[in-house]
């Protein structure tokens, strides 16, 4: 039987990273000769940032927090809404050797509670609007400074502007290592407990150079927004690396990506790239108010997070006449590392390798798995993360050595493509065969009636485990359970049918758009 080992071909990285290297150095200079051209645009306020001004704004916090007797290696939590602050904040810190923690934004009290005590960050840089959050906190922990974004003036506290205005704009570069911890993303919680994940100088430029380059083929002209916010690895790469990797525009938003919101920014300021998540391209296409091709100038647009249904693929591409490249990344890879490429696209797959990264499919006694063979994805690559901070047992149980347990299953077929068959913990055997709940979840969403949908496996009177499926509706449509089962029985195999269908009015999800399905296991009052 062929092995899925036939994809590990490797292109070599296309950057040569030096060992004394620091990341946002490397970022802005590369853009020292686009000083007047715009690098953020804030799609609210209508401020923006020029490559210049960000590099003098950079240096300059880098100073300030050096006044404030942070040390290289020290941490800050930086809970912060998409503004043109937030790169100023982030390369800021880099620069003076600070490691930023980036915080999801939509969290509450309790977990910023956790991820401050865990990571034992020493400051906090937040949005005006989060600091309520924050308040009951602040009292309880020594923290050396807190920074307050998007006000000019806090009656309690430092402002960000109050710094950068306060300090000169010289260049004190932090003396760093490639290999050195530059940053830290908490996981999006998607399977419970956010972990610390610790991400190296190298691994920005490496995701840029590899996936943005790469894949997208983003250039100076390019403008590019992302649904997906800077706090999230996706996110980071797609609003911030990569645009800065090559002198492009980056449209940030601070509110939540509405479909009135994202189709206002892709009007008005015509990005050429568009970075989004099944369930916004789901509910973009389903919005009445969609414009038409000729009001938008997109070339190409992405999606991660989880797998794009192949009807929501199709959909878009004959509305917009622009694929939608689905791909698939980590926290703990910071980018995507598999993915469709453009005129190569085949909706349904997540598409194959991407050069830089080598991926392997293994099966539960440790062996690769045959071609079409379900086992798990597992990856090889240089931006892998180094740990997560203060979990050593599960640190090494999802980085085995070079490989990368990615927890998802994957199939792999003779042309190299992958196809998702759903996480590792969601994976249903019935009757003894493996059953994939994305391939049932991918069934019921052909019907016109269904918007979203989730696949969980349950026990049955005789506690034998069957498919159970959550359905939220679209709009004005009907559809009942007998109608929904009856669809997925003509289409695929008789035993997958879910043998429950609830309807709800939405499901569960992560900031980002993922899927909470541990949540739909978990008994509800």
């Amino acid at each position: 039987m062929q092995s899925s080992r036939a994809d590990h071909s490797v292109s070599p990285p296309f950057v040569d990273i030096p060992r004394e290297y620091n990341a946002a150095h490397d970022l802005l200079e590369r853009n020292a000769g686009r000083s007047s051209k715009l690098a953020f645009i804030d799609a609210v306020s209508g401020t923006t940032l020029t490559y210049g001004e960000l590099t003098d704004q950079s240096h300059r916090f880098a100073n300030a927090l050096r006044a404030q007797g942070f040390a290289p290696e020290s941490r800050i939590l930086l809970a912060m809404h998409d503004t043109t602050e937030w790169p100023v904040a982030f390369l800021g810190c880099i620069l003076a050797g600070v490691v930023p923690i980036a915080a999801n934004t939509l969290l509450t009290t309790p977990d910023f509670d956790f991820m401050l005590r865990d990571s034992r960050a020493q400051g906090l840089i937040v949005s005006s609007a989060l600091l309520p959050a924050f308040q009951p906190l602040l009292s309880q922990l020594a923290l050396r400074s807190v920074i307050v974004a998007g006000v000019e003036a806090s009656e309690s506290n430092t402002t960000l502007a109050q710094l950068i205005r306060a300090q000169a704009a010289t260049k004190n570069i932090a003396s760093t290592c490639a290999d050195e911890a530059c940053f830290w993303l908490y996981s999006s919680g998607s399977t419970g407990t956010p972990k610390g994940t610790v991400h190296l100088h190298s691994h920005l430029i490496q995701t840029a150079e590899l996936y943005g380059r790469g894949v997208l083929g983003i250039q100076e002209s390019d403008v590019v927004y992302s649904a997906a916010k800077l706090f999230f690895a996706y996110g980071l790469g797609n609003g911030l690396t990569f645009p800065m990797s090559v002198g492009a525009t980056a449209v940030l938003l601070p509110s939540r990506p509405t479909p009135a919101e994202v189709f206002s920014i892709l009007k008005k300021h015509q990005p050429t790239i568009f970075y989004g998540v099944p369930t916004l391209y789901a509910a973009l296409l389903a919005d009445p108010a969609r414009p038409q091709k000729a009001e938008l100038k997109l070339r190409v647009c992405t999606s991660a997070g989880e797998a794009l249904p192949a009807e929501i693929g199709k959909k878009w591409t004959a509305h917009y006449c622009c694929e939608i490249l689905d791909g698939i990344g980590s926290t703990e890879m910071l980018h995507i590392f598999l993915s469709n490429r453009p005129g190569q696209v085949r909706y349904g797959s997540t598409g194959k390798a991407v050069p830089g990264y080598e991926l392997r499919i293994v099966g539960d006694d440790g062996s690769d798995c045959g071609v079409g063979e379900i086992g798990e994805l597992q990856i090889k690559g240089p931006s892998a993360a180094l740990m997560y901070w203060n979990n050593r047992e599960k640190t090494k149980t999802t980085f085995a050595g070079e490989w990368t347990r990615s927890g998802d299953k994957y199939t792999v077929d003779a042309d190299g493509y992958y196809t998702y068959s759903g996480r590792t913990d969601d994976m249903l055997k019935v009757g003894g065969i493996y059953v994939s709940p994305f391939e049932v979840e991918a069934s019921l969403m052909t019907h016109p009636a269904v918007l979203e949908v989730a696949v969980i496996g349950l026990a049955d009177a005789d506690q034998l485990i069957k498919p159970k499926a959550f359905v939220v509706l679209k709009a004005g449509q009907a559809a009942s359970a007998d109608d929904l089962k009856a669809h997925v029985k003509q289409q695929l195999a008789p035993y997958k049918y879910p043998r429950w269908i609830e309807f709800v009015s939405e499901l569960p999800k992560t900031a980002t758009g993922k899927i909470q399905r541990f949540k739909l296991r978990s008994p509800r009052a």
